[in-house]
């Protein structure tokens, strides 16, 4: 019999100061469980959590603009299986106007000059919590979440929003972020001048991965005042890493990954959403730049939140490898 080491479970919450129909986000919370064969796991499907690992770390992703769950089910699954509970929201908003689109949640206004830094930009980041507070309470989890141990990431907008957001005042318990084709530039559409980056809030240890093939952020850059193509397709990343982020705890780590894409992270590929029109071609086999950014983010994510030192020492030997990764920087 299969152990049924990961399970899943499904949960909607309001955002408020949304408009109807577009105030509600699901969530697919993945845990790491243990299959007892008992008589209600065999009438419900509710596998009760695995009582090794609790209290679990949690750990909210936010998607890239169009990217479904399912895109990042693959990463949810292999950390719930390390002992992590993974929080996968769903939205669809019109967050501009005449383009509604399955987002991370943002609030746009909270980014203009005269507002930024003054409240969360991220709309799902209250409610998630506080679902996550009565899951822990009552019902199948709970006991089982410990809240004071959360991680914010995300891929793509997703990771951005995670960037800007990754403060503990607004996300209490917030312990360490990461996020992968994402960077902190302003778009000048909102009023910033060309090339102008939000400060990052530099409170928690950060992971920033990219690839040296994105060619949706060196496609993208005339939302930043620049011209497509003015720089490479690692520049945005590199710059958020080294001026946006002014963290000097050495705990955060820059890794750009060679031949990987900007979809690298998200699979299985879905071409009927999102720009993958404008990204480059990977160059290497989707399964081994997922094993990569798999092996980071859990490295990662055992030294900043479990404290593991092991963890950590392998972090850098594997951003460290040239083989593998065009480009590595701790601060």
């Amino acid at each position: 019999m299969r152990n049924w080491r990961v399970r899943a479970l499904y949960r909607a919450v309001a955002v408020p100061g949304q408009p109807g129909p577009f105030d509600r986000a699901t969530l697919k919370i993945y845990y790491p469980a243990r299959y007892g064969d008992s008589l209600e796991e065999r009438n419900s499907g509710c596998v009760p959590p695995d009582p090794a690992f609790a209290p679990c770390p949690v750990v909210i992703f936010l998607p890239g603009i169009n990217l479904g769950p399912e895109a990042y089910a693959w990463l949810a699954r292999a950390l719930a299986a390390q002992g992590f509970v993974c929080v996968l929201p769903s939205m669809v908003a019109e967050e501009m106007p005449g383009y509604t689109s399955l987002t991370p949640g943002l609030d746009v206004q909270a980014l203009l000059p005269e507002h930024y830094g003054s409240r969360p930009s991220a709309t799902t980041l209250a409610p998630i919590r506080e679902m996550l507070k009565a899951l822990n309470s009552s019902g199948q989890l709970a006991g089982s979440l410990d809240l004071q141990r959360l991680v914010l990431g995300g891929h793509s907008a997703g990771g951005s929003v995670a960037l800007l957001n990754a403060r503990r005042d607004w996300l209490p318990g917030l312990q360490a972020t990461f996020c992968y084709g994402a960077h902190a530039g302003a778009a000048s559409q909102l009023g910033y001048p060309p090339a102008a980056q939000f400060p990052l809030p530099a409170e928690v240890p950060t992971l920033m991965l990219g690839g040296d093939r994105d060619g949706c952020i060196a496609n993208s850059l005339h939302r930043y005042g620049l011209e497509d193509g003015a720089f490479g397709p690692t520049a945005m990343v590199q710059r958020s890493f080294e001026d946006a982020l002014e963290r000097h705890g050495d705990d955060s780590y820059l890794g750009i990954l060679t031949g990987a894409n900007h979809f690298s992270l998200a699979w299985p590929e879905d071409s009927t959403t999102g720009r993958p029109f404008i990204d480059l071609a990977a160059t290497r086999p989707g399964t081994h730049l997922r094993r990569q950014l798999l092996c980071a983010i859990s490295r990662f994510l055992r030294g900043s939140v479990l404290g593991d030192s092991r963890a950590v020492a392998a972090l850098e030997r594997q951003l460290g490898s040239r083989h593998n990764w065009q480009v590595y920087a701790r601060r």
